[in-house]
This record gives C-alpha cells, structure tokens and sequence, in this order.
C-alpha cells in the first residue's frame, strides 16, 4: 500500500492555509480582500448548508441502529453533557478566583480595519436550522425505531452513505480554502496584530485549563470503557486544527467524524450517534472560557468578581442554554447574553467587551469543545458498549 505523503493529509493543508492567511492577510488591499470575503463567504454557506444534512444523515440512522437502547443512550449523552460543561465552569470559577484578582489586565482595545464588502453574495441558506435539524433526527429516528420500519431502516443506511461521500468530497475539500480565508480577514483586520497581545495572559490561562479539563474528560472516558483514551485522542489533531480556522463545532463536524473513525475503541453506532450530537450539545470548552471572561470583564469594569452566589445560578443555567446553542462562532455567547446581563447585571460596556474578548479566542474553546466529545464518545461506549479487552488487543495489533 502507497503511504500517503505529509503534504497531502488534512492536517498539513489545514495548518498551511492559516499561515498562509495571515501571512497573505497583513500585505492585502482592500480589492484582495473583497475577493477573499467573497470566497469565505460563499465556501462557509457551502458548508453550513450541508451540517444539517450532515446532523439528519448520521444521528438518525445511528439511533435506528442502536434500536431498543436509543432513548437510554440520548439522555445519558445529554446528561454527560450537561455535567462536563457545568464541571467546566466551576473549574474556571475556581480558577478565576485564585488567579484574576493578581492579574494586571488591560482594557483598551485596539481599532479595526474593516473588511471591504462582498463582491456579490450568494443565498444558500440551510434547508433547516441546525437546531430543527437535531431535533428531527432525534424524533425521527425513534419514530423509526418505536415503528420498526424496515423500509426506512435501509433507506437511512442509503442516506448515511450519501452523506460520507457529500463529506469527504466536498466540504473536507474546501475547507483548507475556508480556513484560510478566515485568517486572512482576522490578519487584515489587526485582530491577530493588535488585539490579541491585549488579552495574551488570560488568554493563555484558558487554553491551559482547556488542555487540564481535556485531560480529565479522557482519563474518566479511558476509565469507563476501560480502554486507553489515546487511541481517540491521537486522532483529534485535523479536528482540532480545523476547529481553530472555523471557530465553529457544526462546520469543524465533518472533520470529526472522518478522524474518530479511525479511533478503534469506540463503538461504531454509538460513535457516529454521540460525535454529531455533542457538536452542538457538548461545549465545555466554550462554557469554561465564558465563565472565566465574564469575571475578567466584571473586574476590569467594575473592579470586582461577580459575587459567588450569582456565579452558581450563571453557571448552572449557562449548562442548559449551552446545550441549546448553535454550534458557530460565537454562539455559546451570543445564546447566553440573556444570562450575562439579567443574572450578572452587565450594561452594554460589559456585553460589548464580553463580546470582543470572547471572539479573540473563541478558535480555541471550540476546539476543545470538538476534542471534548471523543472523551464523551468513550464514556457512552464503556456505559452501554463494553468491549473486551482481549478484543480490543487483537484490533491494535492488526
């Protein structure tokens, strides 16, 4: 068998097309950048009209497949969801506690160029939103199960199939372009150059507690299923380079699911239900980062950390509007602004810098929040899929 040059793997050209972009996006005018927005934003409706489909064409045939177990599978998944992101926020709060008051933390923020408008722009729009399309393929694929229709057994395992080929040839073609795109406007408009230095130290002490939390999802995940987690996580790295360039769970969705097919501890129906269903239910990446910016932003403006009680009631409902929100760039945010300015009494200074600080890494928490899921995919397999060990000895050797 032919060994698939470096230069042709996903990982190469996903890490290409972002230095590329922000090498190409600080020596551009504003013609080179009408193109590259106009190139984004027709590759990115591209993509984000085929995740419904993508939803529709692997979590409901993965709950027919998973028959009789279905509706246990669905809320234990939703249930470890909903424990990781809330365990996540009350790291963060923990760590913001011992650490923000000692922080010498800045609050102007550099200007922006502007992107220069769309040459012409196209309407693609989705054949449903994102959410209406997880809920479907939730309804739907008990509907198939409590039925026992055999006729759309096979037809869903017809649209599965369909659905591997709209991903691997197309929307994995396109999205090195995509991505680079992407950098090249947040390096031409000085957000890479100028705004990020401002916030560089929390910055950093968010990646880390994404990186400590990753950790402690996989060590639980490798515990029960008894399996080592690395053989999921080892192959998380196109994922998570593509989640950093979309800064979106549903767009970085189809990448996931090629990488963790290749991860052989993980039940395959319970894999190809789970990894769809957390991009857009499973952000504890993004959860934690919120928390730990909604104190920075309190101390910076109001020269204190919100008080404990209403940190507890935040976190516990942003858990719940977490689970609920769109899986693209900015959404765990955008979904819980409510929340920001009713249970934390933010003015429109605290939602604005919310805002601005929460886009500088927002790349990061949904890589974390992709990566978190193969942890999630580990557990629910150890819970209603054991495999013996002695089974999965013979497959790493093959």
């Amino acid at each position: 068998m032919k060994k698939k040059s470096i230069f042709n793997s996903l990982l190469f050209k996903l890490v290409f097309g972002i230095i590329l972009g922000i090498f190409i996006g600080r020596v551009s005018n504003e013609t080179l950048m009408m193109i590259f927005d106009t190139v984004k934003s027709v590759l990115g409706q591209l993509i984000f009209y085929a995740v419904p489909i993508i939803i529709l064409g692997f979590i409901t045939p993965a709950i027919v497949s998973l028959s009789e177990d279905a509706g246990k599978v669905l809320t234990t998944t939703l249930v470890i969801c909903y424990l990781s992101s809330i365990g996540a926020a009350f790291f963060s709060l923990i760590v913001g506690n011992a650490v923000i008051p000692s922080l010498n933390i800045a609050s102007e923020v550099a200007g922006q160029r502007e992107i220069p408008e769309s040459i012409f722009k196209l309407g693609i729009d989705p054949l449903m939103p994102v959410m209406t399309a997880l809920v479907t393929s939730i309804i739907f694929g008990l509907a198939v199960v409590w039925t026992k229709s055999e006729t759309f057994t096979k037809l869903l395992k017809e649209f599965n199939n369909i659905t591997l080929e709209i991903v691997n040839r197309v929307i994995i073609k396109i999205l090195p372009f995509f991505i680079f795109t992407t950098f090249a406007e947040l390096s031409y408009t000085g957000v890479i150059n100028e705004q990020l230095p401002v916030f560089i130290k929390i910055i950093l002490i968010v990646i880390v507690m994404h990186y400590i939390w990753l950790a402690l999802l996989y060590g639980i995940g490798g515990t029960i299923s008894k399996t080592n987690p690395m053989e999921v996580l080892k192959h998380y790295g196109p994922a998570y380079v593509t989640a950093l360039g979309t800064m979106s769970s549903a767009a970085t969705l189809s990448v996931a699911l090629k990488q963790v097919r290749k991860a052989k501890t993980l039940d395959a129906k319970i894999r190809d239900f789970v990894i769809p269903l957390c991009s857009n239910t499973h952000l504890c990446g993004s959860v934690l980062t919120e928390t730990f910016f909604v104190m920075v932003v309190s101390q910076i403006l109001y020269g204190k950390i919100p008080a404990m009680g209403d940190m507890i009631l935040f976190i516990l409902l942003l858990g719940i509007f977490a689970i609920g929100a769109p899986g693209v760039p900015g959404g765990t945010v955008m979904a819980s602004l409510g929340l920001i300015i009713s249970v934390l009494g933010f003015g429109d200074n605290g939602t604005a810098l919310m805002l601005s600080i929460f886009a500088l890494q927002d790349s990061f928490g949904t890589a974390c929040n992709i990566t978190g899921d193969g942890a999630i995919a580990l557990m629910v397999t150890g819970l209603f899929k054991k495999v013996p060990k002695e089974e999965i000895k013979i497959e790493e050797n093959i």
